[in-house]
């Protein structure tokens, strides 16, 4: 509704003041004021409604832009589902924890396979230590053993020799023995008007016991002596072969445990660069993995970010328009209100 000086509102204001003026002198200047009020008036309304068709044209257009989002995006009545992402980052947190579990286990056999390591290197220090005092030892018994063989050696010559003079006095005195048997069975006869003299035969027979008693003694105590030094010497040849032979089987065992401590060490060493080498892998695996997953999020939470400032654009303009709105409302019933009184 436009206002002029034919329109309606017009003729019923102007006819108001048309009556005062003939009741008062000042009459034409109220009526000049009014019009140019209401020319004003009627300016203004004129302007507001081309903001308003112009609002108007522009909220239909970002109603439009509105629909055509909706449409591409999803209805706009429906919030965003986002569980499937939180799950999704549920999950990674836990394979992250999960791996960081893997990781401190595997850095704690490794740790308990160096200590396992650092013992076994120990006990192998200590075992060729002992190893080099068992061969200190076999080289010091060395020249004991020469000497007990040396010893051997001439025990067993003076037993050679003692036989050798055992057989001499015993053909000595049995060469001795014939001859006095002989000549004491004489043919020789000889008689003597004297008295009895001694018994030759008997001092004889008693020198022989005698002889034989002392001859007996001598082989025994020489038997002895001889059977008590082979069995002296025997026993510190048994003793030294047994020491020998220990020596040996020791040597033999910490040969044994030193092949068998260097046959684990290597495969300890083996399990540690495999597990080295499969930590290393995991890790790059993870790392590639978890930098794919934050840029996956990155780029969500940018979608996010754009459609929250979109959606904060719209409403500030949505906003706007209904301040407008308001306050034209507010305007037209003012001029209802005016025109109507």
């Amino acid at each position: 509704l436009g206002f002029s000086s034919g329109g309606i509102c017009t003729r019923g204001v102007g006819g108001g003041f048309s009556r005062a003026s003939a009741g008062c002198g000042d009459g034409i200047l109220l009526v000049n004021n009014e019009k140019a009020t209401m020319q004003n008036l009627n300016d203004r309304l004129a302007s507001y409604l081309d903001k308003v068709r112009l609002l108007e044209g522009d909220n239909a257009d970002l109603e439009c832009k509105i629909r055509e989002w909706c449409a591409k995006v999803g209805p706009s009545c429906e919030p965003r589902d986002y569980s499937c992402f939180h799950k999704e980052i549920e999950n990674l947190q836990n394979q992250i924890l999960c791996a960081a579990m893997e990781t401190n286990k595997i850095l704690l056999n490794i740790d308990n396979n160096r200590m396992t390591a650092d013992d076994f290197r120990v006990k192998y220090e200590t075992e060729c230590g002992l190893r080099q005092n068992v061969d200190a030892d076999i080289c010091n018994l060395r020249p004991v053993l020469d000497q007990l063989a040396s010893c051997k050696t001439d025990l067993q010559l003076q037993c050679e020799a003692l036989t050798e003079e055992m057989c001499c006095l015993k053909t000595n005195h049995e060469e001795e023995t014939n001859c006095l048997r002989k000549q004491a069975t004489g043919d020789v006869s000889v008689e003597v008007n004297a008295c009895p003299g001694p018994d030759l035969r008997k001092i004889l027979e008693d020198l022989r016991c005698q002889y034989e008693t002392l001859m007996e003694r001598n082989r025994k105590e020489t038997e002895q002596w001889y059977a008590c030094k082979v069995e002296e010497v025997n026993l510190e040849v048994i003793t030294s072969s047994q020491e020998i032979e220990s020596s040996n089987k020791q040597v033999t065992e910490l040969r044994r445990q030193l092949q068998a401590l260097e046959i684990n060490v290597q495969a300890q060493l083996t399990m540690k660069e495999n597990l080295e080498s499969s930590l290393a892998e995991t890790e790059c695996r993870y790392h590639k993995y978890l930098a794919e997953v934050q840029s996956q999020i990155s780029c969500v939470e940018q979608r996010l970010a754009e459609i929250r400032a979109e959606m904060e654009c719209q409403n500030q303009e949505y906003k706007t328009l209904l301040d407008v709105k308001c306050r034209l409302e507010q305007e037209i019933q003012t001029y209802h209100c005016l025109l109507e009184g």
